[in-house]
């Protein structure tokens, strides 16, 4: 469906695009440096989830929809601004002392937030609406070359995450609880202002 040239070159800008920190990054190094290597992998393996459900939307066409109308995409960037700042808050006023270990959250539950903030995450559909569709033959099986090119991304995506979570579970190790507490909540706030201004100014087209 696609050609070589074409894929090696969609390929290598999508590591290059991937290799660039963004807020799924600082996310998952959140939860490995709070929580240790494996809430990182089950985090990052949830925001992989969720650039999987990207992917369907892109080949079905739902994303484009989501781009065409303004109140659609703002419903989805403040519900991902609220949740974000909801975990930012939950981390800063939570109570506890500096000896006081991490309080660990059940894996399903660091997976099912990580999908959550990929899914909300504005920037992620403007990537399948901007970046990907260069690189689809419209005379072609468009959703089947979305579906194949979405999951090389995902594939990157996830290589790189693992990274992530894994440097950052070992550092958490060596650092006090009240200083994870507090740098995870920082992140969280960081991530709501950054879902909250991206896209600031964009208007429906058509």
């Amino acid at each position: 469906m696609i050609d070589a040239s074409t894929f090696l070159v969609y390929a290598a800008a999508s590591a290059a695009v991937v290799a660039v920190p963004g807020p799924n990054h600082l996310y998952i190094a959140a939860r490995g440096v709070t929580q240790g290597r494996r809430a990182g992998v089950a985090s990052a393996l949830g925001v992989e989830t969720g650039t999987l459900l990207h992917i369907a939307a892109a080949a079905a066409g739902l994303s484009y929809l989501l781009a065409r109308s303004a109140a659609l995409f703002a419903a989805v960037k403040w519900a991902g601004v609220a949740y974000l700042a909801y975990l930012g808050v939950r981390a800063l006023t939570r109570r506890g002392s500096d000896d006081d270990e991490p309080r660990p959250q059940p894996l399903r539950r660091v997976f099912l937030e990580g999908v959550v903030v990929n899914v909300l995450n504005p920037k992620t559909v403007l990537f399948f609406l901007a970046f990907l569709p260069q690189f689809v033959d419209p005379f072609g099986d468009v959703p089947g070359q979305v579906l194949l090119l979405g999951l090389v991304l995902a594939v990157i995506g996830l290589a790189s995450d693992l990274v992530y979570a894994l440097t950052a579970g070992s550092l958490g190790r060596r650092l006090r609880a009240s200083t994870l507490r507090y740098a995870s909540g920082l992140v969280y706030l960081a991530l709501a202002l950054v879902a909250a201004l991206s896209g600031a100014g964009r208007t429906a087209r058509g």
